[in-house]
């Protein structure tokens, strides 16, 4: 889906850059005693708020903010597209278009990090649950959806039969895999990702965000945009930690096995055993430790 025309008022020229996934500044570099000026590469960090749209015939058009979370720009249709199915806003068939806004009340310079959704159908849905969580940070995610009694309600276990299998070595090998694809990464030292592999340790696509729960909603909206849900057939790799959050994103992805360089929380634990995911924490050089769906590892 792409962005519509937005205005281009020569007097707005600054205020409309598009804000890259890498910001500029001067330092000072202290070594040893030595000193020197430079110029350093920073992971960019601003705000996306998250809108959505609905149009009934003979109305005007119906719109919500539903969140405004800290991102790293880039792939932000995805990150709205993923965020929405993860929380149950949005399902495949349901996003009509998704567009930088242009609504009055948004100031040129916040127009692209203002992300429309226009739903099909005449009504916007009823979305109390994300009421208490407006405001969301790059850190932790939409913690007030951090319940497994609403998850419930949402999602079934996992089948177990005809599953996919992983081997150790393709495990081995996924954190460098994960490494060498990160771009910005090697530019900054300060992203995360999150990678979604074959069975046999094929990179199908990888996404970058100063969150962890960020780059997983680019992939969830990647897929989400393409046709490709549900997930059932890969293994997603994260850097850092694996908490509720991401546990809860790769459900309802359908996505059957998880993996991470650091180790889950015990809330990530529960829903891993209680929904029949495989979670593998401290993947590092030959070993890590599988904390839920041993079965899907073989032997």
């Amino acid at each position: 889906m792409t962005a519509g025309p937005l205005p281009r008022d020569p007097r707005d020229a600054q205020a409309l850059r598009r804000p890259g996934p890498i910001s500029r500044v001067r330092i000072r570099e202290v070594t040893g005693g030595a000193v020197r000026e430079r110029r350093d590469d920073l992971a960019t960090e601003e705000p996306l708020e998250i809108r959505l749209t609905v149009t009934a015939p003979g109305a005007p058009p119906s719109r919500r903010t539903v969140a405004v979370t800290m991102r790293t720009p880039g792939h932000d249709f995805e990150l709205a597209a993923g965020f929405l199915y993860g929380e149950g806003v949005a399902a495949p068939g349901d996003i009509a278009s998704v567009s930088y806004c242009t609504d009055e009340d948004v100031a040129p310079e916040a127009r692209y990090n203002t992300v429309t959704v226009r739903l099909r159908g005449d009504s916007l849905p009823d979305l109390p649950s994300l009421d208490r969580h407006f405001l969301t940070s790059s850190a932790c995610g939409v913690c007030g959806t951090a319940s497994l009694d609403a998850l419930r309600d949402r999602c079934a276990p996992l089948p177990v039969s005809g599953d996919l299998r992983v081997s150790p070595e393709v495990l081995y090998g996924l954190p460098d895999r994960l490494r060498h694809a990160q771009g910005v990464f090697g530019r900054t030292g300060g992203l995360h990702a999150a990678g979604l592999f074959t069975p046999d340790g094929g990179l199908v696509a990888l996404r970058e965000d100063v969150g962890r729960h960020n780059a997983v909603d680019k992939l969830t909206g990647w897929a989400m945009l393409e046709g490709r849900l549900p997930l059932t057939g890969h293994v997603l790799m994260v850097s850092g930690r694996t908490s509720y959050e991401i546990m809860q994103k790769a459900l309802t992805a359908g996505v059957p096995v998880v993996c991470a360089v650091s180790a889950p929380s015990s809330l990530a634990v529960d829903l891993a055993r209680e929904f029949g995911l495989t979670l593998v924490g401290f993947l590092r050089g030959e070993r890590f430790n599988v904390y839920a769906g041993a079965h899907r590892i073989e032997p």
